[in-house]
């Protein structure tokens, strides 16, 4: 059987009705795959879990409107104990919209299907957190014939795959490297088959070690350049 492509002409595209891209915080975090990279003890732990009780609760975040829905936050570098020590910080309020867990299987072997039965068991769920990359990857795996650019990208994409096809967003909290450079973006750990598979890209960065004080930078194919001055309060 011969194969053809599917393609569809320019006018016709024109004229066909499209939903317009999701968002998670308005103008900021969309949907498809976004990767949040940051020093070592930074504070990205504390950031995502105060976004997914921002937007669990439907809450602005820096004076931006929230989508209202369940959040799912794997957070996978910490115990169940030092999260609710963590929430105790945070807030007063607890809501069952927010749901985490602090296990779950690998890239290609279990994590796909876990967080796809967890989206039909909880349809309302629009945001799901990844705490971190590094940790749903196999580390005992090797480059293979795809070499290491092509295996950042096929986990990558292996992750927006859910997002495409489930019409969430998906942030994926990763590290970056020890050398510093004139673009922030530069700086995420790994290949550029990570950045290049994404959708959006945050970094992170300290102004000064200790300071408490950081700007975001952000950049992304549905979201204009920008960078938000942060500062670290748990108070």
């Amino acid at each position: 059987m011969k194969r053809k492509l599917v393609t569809v002409d320019a006018e016709t595209l024109l004229s066909t009705p499209m939903s317009k891209t999701m968002f998670i915080v308005d103008g900021l975090i969309p949907q498809g795959v976004n990767v949040l990279s940051g020093a070592a003890k930074i504070g990205k732990s504390w950031l995502m879990l105060w976004l997914g009780l921002q937007v669990s609760q439907g809450l602005h975040v820096w004076g931006i409107p929230t989508m209202h829905c369940d959040v799912l936050y794997l957070c996978l570098e910490d115990t169940l104990r030092r999260i609710k020590d963590r929430l105790f910080d945070l807030t007063d309020d607890s809501t069952r919209s927010f749901h985490l867990a602090v296990t779950c299987g690998l890239i290609g072997n279990g994590l796909e299907e876990e967080i796809i039965n967890f989206l039909e068991d909880f349809p309302k769920t629009k945001l799901v957190i990844i705490d971190t990359l590094q940790k749903v990857r196999d580390s005992k795996g090797s480059a293979g014939k795809a070499g290491m650019y092509g295996n950042d990208y096929d986990d990558i994409s292996s992750i927006k795959k859910i997002a495409d096809e489930h019409d969430i967003s998906i942030i994926l909290v990763h590290h970056l490297r020890k050398l510093n450079d004139d673009d922030p973006m530069n700086m995420i750990s790994g290949t550029t088959g990570i950045s290049g598979a994404t959708d959006s890209n945050f970094v992170l960065k300290e102004r000064r070690r200790g300071s408490g004080e950081a700007i975001l930078y952000c950049t992304g194919r549905d979201i204009e350049y920008r960078e938000l001055p942060l500062v670290f309060n748990k108070s």
